[in-house]
Order: C-alpha cells, then structure tokens, then sequence
C-alpha cells in the first residue's frame, strides 16, 4: 500500500497545481472543499431512512449505472440514494438530477477519507459501476461488513489484475460480495487468479439507451434542418475525427447530404477553433444555439450539452468520435436507433466489446484513413436495401441484450 498511497498523494498535489489554471480541475478541488462538513448536513435530512451508495466515476459511467438507481428507486422507494462522481465532467452534469437524494464528490482515496465518508454515509449496500477499484474505500467497506458491488465490469487481459505487479488490485477484488460481469470472457479471467464470486449478467447501457430511443422527442430545430437530407451525424467529436469528416464530406459531394458535429469539447474556444477549420473549407454551417439557424447550411454544430443520444435518431449514418484520443465513445447510442456506425478506432477499438459486435455483425466500420471513412459513407449511407438489414439485424441485438438492471437488481435486493 505504501506505493499506492504515494501514487495517490501525489495526484492530488498535480490535481491542486493543475486547478490554478484549468477550470476542470479547479471544480474537482472547490467540489471536495470541507466535504466532511457538507456531506453530513446534507444527509442530515435523512438521518433514519436506509441509504444506497452508487459510486460513478464520471459521465458515461452514470449513464451505465442509471437504470439500475432507477430500478432501485422504483422497487425500493423507502430507501435514500447516495450518488458520488469522482470527475467534474460527471458531478457538474448531474448534481441537480432529481433521481438521488444526496449527489457529492467522492474524496480522494485515503484510509482516513473513506473511513469518514462511510461514517457520515452509513450506507446499506454500495455500488461502484464499471472500472472503479479505491483501495481504502472497498477495504473499509469490507470492514464495515457492508455489501458492496461491481456492476457492468469488464476485464481484459491488458488489466493490470492479470499481470505480475497486479496483487493488490486482485486482492481488492476480494472485496466484493459480487461482481456483475458483460462477458463470458471477463469472467474467465476473473476464474484464472481465482476469482469465482462473480455473474455474468450484460451491460446495464443498453437498458438506458432502450430507455432514451423509447422517450424520445422531436427537437424542432434538428426537424427543419434535417427534412430532405440524408444525415451525417458525427458525435464525441475531437478536431482529428472533424477534420476527416469534413474532407472526405467535400471530396464525395453529396448534394442533399448533410452533416451534424457534435464536438466532445464545446467550450469557446474549441468551438471558435472549428469555426475556423469550417470557413477555411468554405463549409456553410449553423451553431445550434444560433437564434436563427440557416437550415440551408451543409453543417450543423451542435455547441451545447446533453443532446447527443437523442440526436442519433436523426442520423443515417453515425461516426462515434474518440478514437484518435482515449478512445471511442458509446457506440450503443446510435446503435439502438437502428444506425449503421463509422469509427476511427486505432488500436483501441478490440477493447470495447460493443464495438466488438457491431463489427462482426456487419452493421460498424472501423475505418484507417479518409478513403475507407468514403467507402463507408459510400456503403452505409446510399445502400437502402444494406440499411434495412442493419435495421433488423441490431433490433434483434437491442432485444437479445436488455433486462440486465432487472437482473442486477434481484441479487441487490437481497441484501437490502
């Protein structure tokens, strides 16, 4: 542990240097100011009601973990909800969703920390979802003889849990009363270090992009600029995959094509950056939050949060962003509006078991360069007859893969 506990003093000290001139990481530290404090009068409120604790570590793993609270809540309405977010990009996001009595930042990992975080939390059972392994916090869990769990989790052998120096987080995963796997395949991982108090039970994304599609409603602006055209719909966007977009986009000349940024940063200055990239192509285009979009533009930038997974719905062809940075982004978004897919992956896409499927099922492309990111367009976008087998082929994978908060959720319900 001692190496461990450096490793994490030594982040939080780069994380306070790094707030005196990054707004995300001033959030993080301003968002743990005197959190002991803060926490325990918030909780105040619900000093005798039971409490559940679900650890997110940021954006995409709240939308993982959602449809389990939100089965949790509907199930156990007697019970308060604790959500904590380990990254501004999740807290900042969510702090006023509705969906959780108490939604904080959780403190950085120190036997200290998490001994007075549980002690103000008290919580019945915990929850950490997807890839979220603190030490002191899952130790002093197990002290506290308090059920806690890992859901959606997915291993892969690069994981430092199967490697020679990976002792201590395989000890960590000892932690847990179950783990809650996707695959057959992490949990034969898990079996080969002797992990065997597992279930492989799917991906609990699906169950909340089903719920998206299903509460879908039209956005007027997106109405009126897509009528007519055959839509590009590029999202999670970074300067590398627009770039791309946008030259094989001017290379094919569609005529009643239109494309839809949808750029991951959307801060002033990237999007001034993209302005710029845009008028130096002699691409007409809107900022969504124009007052008057020019539906007669061939581009459309969507300069705001929270629009995303229902974007897709306007798409005829998707291209997932990501990849030429940490890696690609939710591929189930598009996926379950019946959207064929496009996306740069590097080396990195083997790593998403979705991306994974779609690819072998024919309906996703990882493309290399701008001349196969043509062909796909090429492929996707003026085949009729190949969209309805991406149509019929990724309903049957949405119907095949839902229902797992529903199974989660039965194995919680016993320890509560």
């Amino acid at each position: 542990m001692p190496i461990y506990n450096f490793v994490i003093f030594l982040y939080g000290c780069l994380i306070r240097i790094s707030a005196l001139r990054n707004d995300k990481a001033a959030n993080w530290v301003k968002g743990r100011k005197n959190w002991r404090n803060v926490l325990a009068e918030k909780l105040k409120l619900y000093s005798t009601d039971k409490r559940i604790w679900m650890h997110c570590a940021s954006y995409g793993e709240f939308e993982q973990g959602r449809p389990l609270l939100e089965a949790i809540r509907k199930k156990h309405p007697d019970h308060k909800i604790i959500l904590s977010f380990f990254s501004p990009s999740g807290y900042e996001a969510f702090k006023n969703w509705t969906g959780a009595e108490v939604i904080c930042y959780l403190p950085l990992d120190s036997k200290q920390n998490a001994k007075d975080f549980l002690n103000i939390v008290q919580p019945e059972l915990a929850v950490f979802i997807k890839y979220e392994f603190w030490l002191h916090y899952l130790r002093q869990l197990k002290k506290n003889k308090i059920p806690n769990f890992l859901v959606s989790a997915v291993f892969k052998k690069h994981h430092p849990f199967f490697k020679w120096y990976g002792s201590i987080f395989r000890k960590s995963l000892g932690t847990f009363s179950e783990i809650f796997v996707q695959d057959e395949a992490s949990g034969k991982l898990l079996e080969g270090i002797g992990i065997k108090h597992y279930t492989v039970s799917g991906d609990t994304r699906f169950d909340r992009v089903l719920e998206v599609k299903q509460n879908f409603k039209a956005i007027p602006v997106f109405e009126s600029f897509c009528t007519g055209n055959r839509i590009i719909m590029a999202g999670s966007t970074w300067p590398k995959d627009e770039d791309l977009l946008m030259n094989a986009f001017l290379k094919m000349s569609l005529p009643t094509t239109k494309l839809i940024l949808v750029p991951h940063e959307v801060e002033a200055k990237s999007i001034a950056d993209l302005e710029s990239r845009l008028k130096e192509k002699n691409l007409s285009y809107s900022l969504y939050t124009d007052t008057d979009v020019q539906t007669d533009s061939k581009v459309m930038v969507v300069n705001a949060m929270g629009l995303l997974s229902r974007l897709y719905h306007y798409a005829d062809l998707a291209y997932i962003g990501g990849g030429f940075n940490s890696g690609i982004h939710n591929c189930l978004e598009p996926a379950v509006f019946l959207k064929p897919l496009a996306f740069y992956g590097g080396d990195d896409y083997h790593k998403y078991n979705e991306a994974l499927d779609l690819i072998e099922m024919k309906v996703a492309i990882n493309i290399k360069d701008q001349t196969e990111l043509e062909l796909a367009i090429g492929q996707f976008l003026l085949n009729e007859n190949l969209h309805h087998e991406v149509e019929t082929k990724l309903a049957a994978y949405f119907n095949k893969n839902s229902g797992t908060s529903l199974k989660v959720l039965e194995k919680l319900s016993l320890f509560m």
